[in-house]
């Protein structure tokens, strides 16, 4: 009888388990639409709101099974960000960038690294272009072509320059070397020009679109993305040391 009743117990347990599992899916379902729609507008036109959703609540169900509700954090918070991590997941696996847009991506980083090294400060728009010795408008088009590519949270920022142990998160000292990685990646950004530094935080932390951006810094939509891509492209030069490692 005394077994009988553990095993009860624990049915019992588990089923109560299962319908809050239930519940916390069904009340924050919304939640992922919102989200979905919400990185829709800063990810490429190939990428279907369709796809966003269905990975978000596979993201949504893994945090109603994870969530310790004794550590006193918010559930929408934990959601919030397990939602938006399974989408972005969804995301890198299909790569719509075609080599030539990789090849251009690090070949304006290594131009704008040599450009910084012979000058000792920031190089500009048109010594970057005289470096590639190409013109300023054939450089402003190769930024376009780069927009975007892969560039979705600080976390994915720099995905191709950090080494393999950060990445994957398999090796012993991942934890280290990741604490490590982020520590060189904010020093990097705190380096970098004042309306680089700014439009990252209004992309990243204020979560603006690129319209809302232009407005604030005065510029069109396709020139905050020209200056996305080229602040990419200048803090990957920064973190040389990371990919040489």
């Amino acid at each position: 009888m005394t077994a009988q009743a553990g095993g009860l117990s624990m049915y019992t347990r588990a089923q109560s388990s299962a319908g809050e599992q239930d519940r916390l899916v069904e009340q924050y379902a919304p939640l992922v639409k919102r989200i979905a729609y919400h990185l829709l507008g800063r990810l490429p036109s190939s990428v279907q709101v369709e796809d966003l959703m269905q990975a978000g609540m596979i993201g949504l169900l893994e945090a109603s099974r994870k969530f310790d509700f004794g550590k006193g954090a918010s559930f929408e918070t934990y959601a919030g960000i397990r939602i938006r991590g399974a989408m972005l997941d969804e995301v890198r696996k299909g790569d719509w960038a075609p080599r030539s847009v990789h090849r251009n991506t690090r070949m304006v980083s290594d131009a704008m690294r040599a450009v910084e090294a012979r000058l000792g400060r920031d190089a500009k728009d048109h010594e970057i272009a005289a470096e590639l010795e190409m013109s300023l408008e054939e450089y402003y088009t190769i930024l376009s072509d780069t927009a975007g590519s892969k560039l979705f949270s600080f976390d994915d920022l720099l995905e191709s320059g950090a080494p393999a142990d950060v990445q994957g998160g398999e090796e012993p000292f991942s934890g280290l070397q990741d604490e490590r990685f982020r520590a060189a990646l904010i020093e990097a950004i705190d380096s970098l020009p004042e309306r680089e530094r700014l439009l990252l935080s209004l992309y990243y932390d204020e979560e603006l679109n690129l319209k809302e951006i232009g407005a604030v810094l005065g510029v069109s939509e396709s020139r905050v993305s020209q200056l996305h891509s080229q602040c990419a492209a200048r803090l990957r030069s920064k973190l040389v040391s990371w990919r040489n490692d």
